[in-house]
C-alpha cells in the first residue's frame, strides 16, 4: 500500500505561528486557530439552523474550517498587511496558495484524494463557506480581544478593524453568536465558576 505524507504535513500546522509580525502576550499556531474556527463556525451553523430557519450541515462546516487554513504548511503564516499590501503581491500568493493545495492534495492516495477535494481545493465554492471565513473573523477578533484584556495594545488597530467587519457582516449568525458568547470571553476562570450560564 502506498504511503501517504498528508497527515504528517497537517501535524506541522502547531509549527506555524499566526500574527507574526505582532508582539504576542500567548503566541498561537494555526493548528489551535483552525479548531477555534472549527468549532465556531459549527455553532455558527447550529445557530442558522436553530434561529434562522436553516438547514446547514453543522459538521460540513466544522470539517471545512478545520482545513481553512492547510496551504501554510507550505507558505507559512502571510501576515495581512503583507499579504494586501497591492494587488499584485495579493494575486502572487493567491497563486502560491493554490499550487500549495494542490500539493497537499497530491500526496493522498487516489482512492482518498476524491473524498478531500472539496476541503482542500475547493472550499470557497461550497455554500457553507460563508459561515467559515466569518468563524475565522469571529475567532481573530476574539484573538485580538485576549491580547487586549492582557494589556498589549499592539492588537488595538486589529480589533477596532475585525470589530467593524463583524458589525458589517451579512452573517445574521455573527450577531447571534457575539451576543451570546462572546462577552464570556473577558471574564476569568473566577468568574466563570460564579456566574455558571446566568452572565
Amino acid at each position: 500500500m502506498k504511503r501517504s505524507h498528508f497527515f504528517a504535513y497537517l501535524a506541522r500546522m502547531k509549527f506555524i505561528r499566526r500574527w507574526g509580525l505582532m508582539r504576542n502576550v500567548v503566541t498561537e499556531n494555526i493548528q489551535e486557530h483552525s479548531l477555534q474556527v472549527a468549532m465556531i463556525a459549527h455553532a455558527l451553523a447550529i445557530l442558522r439552523n436553530t434561529r434562522h430557519g436553516g438547514d446547514a450541515d453543522a459538521e460540513h462546516a466544522a470539517t471545512l474550517a478545520l482545513y481553512h487554513e492547510v496551504s501554510e504548511v507550505f507558505t507559512g503564516d502571510m501576515p495581512t498587511p503583507v499579504k494586501y499590501f497591492n494587488t499584485d503581491i495579493r494575486a502572487n500568493y493567491k497563486e502560491i496558495e493554490i499550487a500549495a493545495l494542490q500539493k497537499l492534495q497530491a500526496t493522498l492516495p487516489e482512492d482518498l484524494a476524491p473524498v478531500y477535494a472539496p476541503y482542500i481545493l475547493a472550499p470557497e465554492e461550497d455554500p457553507l463557506w460563508p459561515l467559515v471565513k466569518a468563524a475565522d473573523t469571529l475567532a481573530a477578533y476574539l484573538k485580538c480581544a485576549e491580547e487586549i484584556s492582557a494589556g498589549n495594545s499592539e492588537f488595538d488597530e486589529a480589533y477596532a478593524t475585525l470589530e467593524r467587519k463583524l458589525r458589517e457582516s451579512d452573517v445574521p449568525e455573527v450577531r447571534d453568536f457575539i451576543e451570546i458568547f462572546v462577552p464570556s470571553f473577558s471574564l476569568t476562570l473566577d468568574e466563570l465558576n460564579r456566574s455558571g450560564t446566568d452572565a
